[in-house]
């Protein structure tokens, strides 16, 4: 379990930089998130205590002080430390330039650990955020002159810099592929076209690199966005289902309920019904059992 203050915001594609989701997180002893796929860039950075993060099954040990970026649409695991679990905060964004923004960082999944020593000051820009979250275009222009702070701290900062392989370059393209097809019936074989390899060393890539078939993923991706979008969108539950790649809305509410123990209308309300406790607190708090629901970041 953990004790979080945590705001998702919907993803909007066509700004230049947006902000997706911010939080301030206390975990318990083995608090584990994912494995979990995003559709937005997403930086972690560890004010207090130890824990590890898994990517491409590289599994990196880190402590307070050091960060890390999760790209879209890659597969990852966190878990707090038995011992000395770690209290961390988050910023994910998004948008047309977010990809070069991660780049002048110099971070990438390849090299995705950096640490830096402006603890207080990265802490302060996530506080900031949560507590000017009223919607109003004050609010959303001061938020993002924090985010811009908080990538400047994080692009003078050191990188750890730690190699994955070359094949991952076919890996990532086929995330790609799928990221921009995924509301639409994709195959492997379409896929290992898309990026020039044959389907079974493509799928044998795949599998190094996630953990899981090309098929796996899609499947793990489209629930994870079908989540996302019954957190920060108004869509109907059919449509999420459509935007998805879900032929029909049916199958989405039967993978959900069995990945999730629940319908996709039930969580909404579920959400909706957090916030709303959490507004008259003057509190964003995450509160849900864990043992129902996949935890926030």
């Amino acid at each position: 379990m953990e004790t979080s203050l945590s705001v998702n915001i919907p993803v909007y594609e066509h700004q230049q930089l947006s902000i997706s989701a911010f939080g301030h997180s206390v975990t318990m002893p083995g608090h584990k998130y994912g494995p979990a796929v995003r559709p937005y860039y997403l930086i972690h950075y560890i004010l207090e205590g130890k824990g590890e993060f898994t990517v491409n099954e590289t599994t990196y040990k880190l402590s307070a002080g050091k960060g890390f970026l999760i790209e879209p649409d890659y597969q990852t695991i966190y878990k707090a430390d038995m011992e000395e679990p770690w209290t961390y905060i988050w910023i994910g964004f998004s948008g047309k330039d977010a990809n070069q923004a991660v780049s002048m960082l110099g971070l990438s999944q390849e090299q995705p650990i950096f640490r830096s020593e402006e603890k207080e000051t990265l802490k302060n820009c996530v506080m900031a955020m949560i507590r000017h979250n009223r919607g109003n275009a004050a609010d959303c222009f001061y938020s993002l002159s924090m985010l811009y702070l908080f990538l400047s701290i994080i692009a003078g900062s050191g990188q750890d810099k730690e190699s994955m392989g070359d094949g991952n370059l076919y890996v990532k393209q086929a995330i790609a592929y799928i990221r921009s097809h995924i509301a639409e019936p994709i195959r492997t074989d379409q896929i290992a076209r898309y990026v020039g390899l044959n389907r079974s060393y493509l799928s044998t890539l795949f599998k190094q690199h996630t953990g899981m078939s090309p098929l796996k993923y899609i499947q793990k991706f489209r629930l994870t966005k079908a989540l996302h979008l019954l957190e920060s969108s108004l869509l109907s539950v059919s449509a999420i289902a459509y935007a998805c790649g879900y032929q029909q809305p049916e199958s989405l509410m039967k993978l959900f309920r069995q990945q999730y123990g629940m319908s996709p209308s039930a969580y909404r309300k579920l959400i909706r019904d957090q916030a709303a406790r959490a507004q008259e607190d003057g509190i964003l708090e995450n509160t849900l059992s864990p043992d129902l629901l996949p935890d926030h970041e």
